[in-house]
């Protein structure tokens, strides 16, 4: 399988790979590309960054082959392959020297500085960004980042990436603009990709390989807080200064195949906290947006991400360039507080709203009827019980997964601007009330009985009884959502 590697900077970056993998576990495809998320943060406390690698533990224990096989299609739940670079475990983070209880100037070694060199750091650095501890983050501090962040290339973690790349392969960068760790570290991961040379393993390969990208602008504010370092007046101007850096060194230079904005005037204060376990940001639908932005990318044919060799005027030397750059953006039908799936344009539509309802309905089962439906035939029939329910792979890895699930339908729906297209509450006597805007299609049972209706229904040839659960489950749902919502 050709693989996408997913870069995800700062807290945004994380937030982003964070829906991709929930969108990813209801059965959405990535046109056959095994995921191979890199999270690239300096707070290794930052609660958003814990929240999604623990979210991408589970969802590869689930997928774990012992588990589950996708040989048929039987079951499209957990389909695509998330993996952690090679030797890695369950590492998805890339680690960065040096920023650990470690102020910035100590970084630079600024106190071993001569006079006239001491001189120019406080040109371009202030005191408070030489003060400034990096453990945290870069606190919107771009030029920061630049310098930190320009160490990743020289890492054991992306070795290992450039050793495991293969023709075919992609990449993808998840990064905002109106921060530090985002705004710099992408131009920065762009240009080592680009201008990567000997001794790097193929980084021939990656140098012509297809790149994207997603620039997140402002979607959210945060608090005031007069001893904190971060201020959300200022990311408006940060951003314009970013965006004419990129027009002349990202897609100026068309080192890039497709990039993609997004951002959203109608913005949520969140409480300012610089970093560390308190930044546990509510998901947001802009965030649910940029992942669709990475599996787009992983639909646009081969064809038409094409790069060339390009001499460089003026010069000697000669340089990778997309023969095409692609820009795209993302957009709503109409400008609603509350976005249902009817305010979703149609192909937004068509993607999401089938295997999201799908997956709400699976996990609404396990975590509302569950024990009552081991007294059913089609749970009896298939020897599923309560063991099976304090195994491993449902007591611990999915029931992990579904809770994360569930926890971001509840942010997103809480969120400004909210993505809440269904009633979360719906009680099981109304079940199938579940989709806000869609009547469901009549009948005398709408509830528990109609879903265990439907699991009685189902044969499947499966042996492996993890992957009978699966299948049973996704055929089951399958068959009540185009019944119900005339959703296929």
């Amino acid at each position: 399988m050709a693989k996408l590697y997913v870069f995800g900077i700062g807290g945004t970056g994380s937030r982003v790979i964070k829906s991709l993998t929930l969108l990813l576990a209801s059965g959405i495809e990535a046109n056959g590309h095994d995921i191979v998320p890199i999270i690239i943060d300096p707070d290794i406390a930052n609660g958003d960054v814990t929240r999604t690698i623990e979210l991408l533990k589970n969802y590869r224990q689930v997928r774990n082959q012992r588990y589950l096989d996708f040989s048929n299609d039987s079951n499209k739940f957990y389909k695509n392959k998330i993996e952690p670079l090679e030797n890695n475990e369950d590492n998805f983070r890339m680690p960065l020297n040096g920023v650990s209880d470690n102020k910035f100037k100590d970084y630079i070694d600024y106190g071993t500085l001569d006079r006239k060199n001491k001189a120019l750091a406080s040109l371009l650095f202030s005191e408070d960004n030489l003060e400034a501890k990096m453990d945290v983050g870069f606190k919107g501090n771009p030029n920061i980042g630049s310098v930190v962040l320009n160490q990743f290339v020289d890492s054991p973690y992306f070795k290992q990436f450039a050793a495991s790349f293969q023709e075919g392969d992609r990449i993808f960068i998840v990064s905002s603009i109106f921060g530090g760790t985002g705004a710099a570290g992408f131009p920065l991961i762009l240009k080592n990709l680009r201008e990567l040379a000997d001794p790097f393993p193929n980084c021939a390969l990656i140098k012509r390989a297809p790149v994207g990208a997603i620039t997140v602008l402002p979607y959210f504010g945060v608090t005031t807080d007069t001893n904190s370092k971060i201020d959300s007046s200022t990311f408006i101007s940060k951003t314009k200064a970013a965006l004419t850096y990129y027009n002349k060194n990202v897609s100026g230079n068309r080192s890039l195949n497709a990039l993609y904005y997004i951002g959203d005037q109608m913005k949520k204060d969140y409480t300012n906290n610089e970093g560390s376990i308190a930044q546990k940001n509510d998901a947001h639908f802009v965030e649910l947006a940029a992942a669709l932005a990475i599996l787009d990318f992983a639909h646009t044919s081969a064809g038409s991400l094409r790069n060339r060799l390009e001499r460089i005027p003026d010069g000697d030397t000669e340089r990778i360039v997309a023969e095409r750059l692609h820009y795209k953006d993302f957009g709503i039908k109409r400008n609603a507080p509350e976005v249902t799936f009817d305010v979703l344009a149609d192909i937004t539509q068509q993607q999401l709203k089938k295997s999201l309802t799908q997956y709400l309905l699976f996990v609404k089962y396990q975590r509302e009827y569950i024990k009552t439906g081991l007294t059913k035939a089609w749970a009896k029939d298939n020897r599923f019980d309560e063991m099976f329910l304090g195994e491993l792979f449902y007591g611990s890895y999915l029931r992990n997964v579904n809770g994360y699930f569930i926890e971001w339908l509840q942010e997103l729906e809480r969120n400004d601007r909210a993505f809440c297209p269904f009633n979360l509450n719906t009680e099981a006597n109304n079940l199938f009330n579940l989709v806000k805007n869609v009547k469901p299609k009549f009948s005398f049972t709408n509830n528990y009985n109609l879903f265990d209706s439907e699991l009685n229904g189902v044969k499947d040839s499966n042996t492996q009884k993890e992957q009978k659960f699966m299948a049973l489950f996704y055929q089951a749902t399958a068959q009540l959502v185009k019944n119900k919502f005339n959703f296929k």
